[in-house]
C-alpha cells in the first residue's frame, strides 16, 4: 500500500511545481511560499480531524516533536530555496537539481537509518546522478539562447544556487521526517510539521518586510497559489503514510517520479520543451528510479 501513496506523492507534488510557477510569476516567492502554507495547514489539519487522530497528540513523545520540528524547519528552508529557484528559472532546469536530494537522501538513509545500500541501489543511484547531470548540463549550456528572456535574473546562475539549498535541505527533511513519524499518526504528524514551516515562512517574509506586497497580488496568482497549496498537502498527506511503513530509501525515490508529471506539464503548459540529451538524462533519472522497485 505504501507504493501506492508513494506514487500518489509523485502526481501532487508534479502539479504542485506547475501550479506555483504560475503563481508566483509576478509574486514574491518568499510571500508565495507563506501563503501556500496556510493552505497546506488547513488542508492537513483537515485531514487529521477527518481520520480522529487530533485524540492522540497528547500521547506524542518529546522526541518525536523534536525531530517534527527539526524536520519542519528543514522543509520551510527547502521551500523557500525552491520556489525562489523556480521564480527565476525554469521548470525543466530546477526541477533535475531539486530531485538529485535522492541520491543524498538514499546515503543519509545508509548512514544514519542503517537502510542497505545493495549493488541495485547503487547502480540506480548512479543512474539518476547521471541522468541529472545531463539534464542540468544542457539546460545550462541552452540557458542564454532565448528560455528566460521573462525574467532578467533567470540569465544569471543564481537559480543553480537555490536549487541545490532546495535539495539539500529536502534530504535533511526525508531522514528527519523518517524519524519522527514513527511515533506518530501520518496525517498528524503532517500537520505539525506544518505549523513549523508556517512559522518560518512568514517570519522570514516580515524579516524581510515583504509583508505589503501581499496587497498587490492579482486574482489570478491567488488562485494558482491556493491550487498549489491544495496539491502540496496531497502530496505531503501520500508522502508521509508511505515514509511510515515503507523504507526512506525507496519511497523518496518514487516520490521524484514527479519529475515525469512536472516535464510534461511544463512542455503542454508553459512551452518548455527538452532536448534529446536531456530527454536521455530523464530517461536516466526514471530507470534508476524504477529499478529501486526490484
Amino acid at each position: 500500500m505504501w507504493v501506492l501513496f508513494a506514487f500518489g506523492s509523485a502526481i501532487f507534488a508534479g502539479l504542485t511545481a506547475i501550479l506555483s510557477k504560475i503563481g508566483i510569476k509576478n509574486t514574491d516567492s518568499n510571500v508565495a511560499t507563506a501563503i501556500r502554507t496556510c493552505v497546506v495547514l488547513l488542508f492537513s489539519w483537515l485531514m487529521v480531524f477527518i481520520v480522529g487522530s487530533q485524540h492522540t497528540l497528547a500521547d506524542v513523545s518529546a522526541r518525536t516533536i523534536l525531530f517534527l520540528v527539526l524536520s519542519g524547519l528543514a522543509t520551510g528552508a527547502s521551500w523557500l530555496c525552491y520556489f525562489k529557484a523556480l521564480q527565476i528559472g525554469d521548470v525543466n532546469k530546477v526541477t533535475p537539481i531539486d530531485k538529485s536530494s535522492t541520491v543524498l537522501t538514499m546515503i543519509l538513509a545508509f548512514l544514519l537509518l542503517g537502510e542497505h545500500i545493495t549493488l541495485l541501489k547503487g547502480a540506480a543511484m548512479i543512474f539518476i546522478g547521471g541522468g541529472t547531470y545531463l539534464m542540468v548540463h544542457k539546460r545550462k549550456g541552452a540557458a542564454g539562447q532565448g528560455n528566460d528572456t521573462e525574467n532578467a535574473p533567470s540569465t544569471s546562475n543564481l537559480w543553480i544556487v537555490y536549487a541545490f539549498g532546495a535539495a539539500i535541505f529536502a534530504s535533511l527533511t526525508a531522514i528527519l521526517g523518517k524519524v519522527g513519524i514513527e511515533g506518530v499518526e501520518s496525517n498528524l504528524g503532517t500537520a505539525i510539521r506544518t505549523i513549523v514551516v508556517l512559522i518560518l515562512a512568514w517570519l522570514i517574509v516580515f524579516a524581510a518586510k515583504k509583508h505589503k506586497a501581499i496587497k498587490n497580488i492579482d486574482r489570478r496568482s491567488w488562485i494558482f497559489l491556493i491550487l498549489s497549496g491544495f496539491a502540496t498537502g496531497g502530496s505531503w498527506l501520500c508522502y508521509y503514510r508511505a515514509l511510515q511503513t515503507g523504507p526512506a530509501s525507496v519511497v523518496v525515490p518514487i516520490d521524484k517520479l514527479s519529475i515525469l508529471f512536472t516535464v510534461a506539464f511544463s512542455y503542454f503548459i508553459l512551452k518548455e520543451k527538452l532536448s534529446v540529451k536531456a530527454a536521455v538524462g530523464l530517461c536516466l533519472i526514471v530507470a534508476g528510479t524504477l529499478a529501486l522497485l526490484l
